[in-house]
């Protein structure tokens, strides 16, 4: 087996949150038609771009917003095909934009964070909505 099967596909993604009526927040799930289930959005990194950067395209790319990253999340690791996969997360307010269905995901939902949590379909996305709603939702001002 070659090394290079064993490196590991790097991807990032973000828990997509805005503020909802009432002081509380909506989180954004995006379904993809190819899984049949609900996530966070997320992608694989292009050769050369940074984490922070994918996170970005990737929301753009999935949900049709852009975004302002906030504090990491846990890093999710987990087996595709055989060989690892690492996704960065980060917490992102949505800045605005609008959705279009496309055929990498067809369906986005804006849900208070109980909903959003009973909808995803893996349980590695309820963790990390988990550590969202524990931990602070914007950057530290000191970040560029």
């Amino acid at each position: 087996m070659s090394t290079a099967r064993q490196d590991p596909v790097r991807a990032a993604g973000c828990v997509l949150w805005r503020p909802a009526p009432g002081g509380d927040v909506e989180i954004a799930l995006v379904h993809r038609p190819r899984y049949d289930d609900w996530s966070h959005p997320k992608g694989k990194r292009e050769r050369g771009e940074s984490a922070e950067a994918c996170a970005l395209r990737e929301v753009l790319e999935e949900t049709g917003h852009h975004c302002a990253l906030g504090p990491r999340l846990p890093t999710v690791r987990y087996p595709v095909d055989g060989r690892p996969k690492e996704v960065d997360y980060w917490a992102a307010r949505a800045l605005g934009g609008a959705f279009a269905p496309g055929r990498e995901v067809d369906r986005l939902r804006r849900l208070p964070p109980a909903a959003a949590r009973a909808l995803l379909t893996r349980h590695r996305d309820r963790d990390l909505l988990d550590a969202f709603l524990t931990g602070p939702r914007t950057a530290p001002p000191d970040r560029p």
